[in-house]
């Protein structure tokens, strides 16, 4: 398998779910700024979208979009319990996590890595991704992770939305909760070399 990612970006989610179901795949940096990968091909030609994550399968077949592909990464590894099993209540709690992670904070983020965008408007962006991060915060009170005391993919995406609130200036010092979540990730041997071979230790 391909996992075409850019450090830092959303492919980060199912960078950190590849090692944490222990497959192996390899690594092909596309550049969301260039469109072009490092031997100087057009990524257009990949994935006509331009943006990352794409998983390319051995056989040629190309999964887009990140909640789906790290529920098909957990579900290649199903004894590393990365995602419910499918058809049961968790299995769509996770679903219902993936989404609103996506919906509600991930896209929320887009205004504010915009330079044109007025400060005015990324102020009232500002906002809202800290109100929902708060109630993520109440949902992770008394638990290590999203759904109880078992990592998910859910965890992942999380944690790499949280990574974005230093670059965009969103103060997340009301979320106790969530900053713990985040250091509990961070510190899973599987993340940490996520974030070394994407060269994010310490950043």
């Amino acid at each position: 398998m391909k996992l075409y990612y850019s450090p830092g970006a959303c492919s980060l989610s199912p960078h950190i779910a590849l090692r944490e179901a222990g497959l192996p795949f390899e690594l092909v940096l596309a550049s969301t700024k260039s469109h072009k990968l490092q031997d100087g091909t057009d990524y257009y030609g990949v994935n006509p979208l331009g943006y990352v994550p794409l998983l390319e399968l051995d056989d040629g077949t190309r999964l887009r979009e990140g909640p789906a592909i790290v529920q098909y990464i957990a579900d290649l590894a199903p004894t590393r319990k990365l995602a419910p099993a499918n058809g049961t209540l968790p299995r769509y709690r996770l679903q219902e996590w993936l989404t609103f992670i996506g919906t509600e904070i991930h896209k929320t983020y887009s205004p504010l890595f915009q330079p044109a965008m007025p400060e005015e408007a990324k102020k009232i962006f500002r906002d809202k991704l800290v109100s929902r991060f708060q109630w993520v915060n109440g949902e992770l009170a008394g638990k290590a992770y999203l759904m109880g005391e078992q990592f998910s993919v859910a965890d992942g995406y999380l944690f790499t939305v949280t990574r974005w609130a230093k670059p965009t200036n969103l103060d997340l010092s009301s979320c106790a909760n969530l900053m713990a979540h985040h250091d509990r990730v961070a510190a899973r041997p599987a993340v940490q070399e996520a974030l070394k071979a994407e060269g994010l230790l310490g950043k």
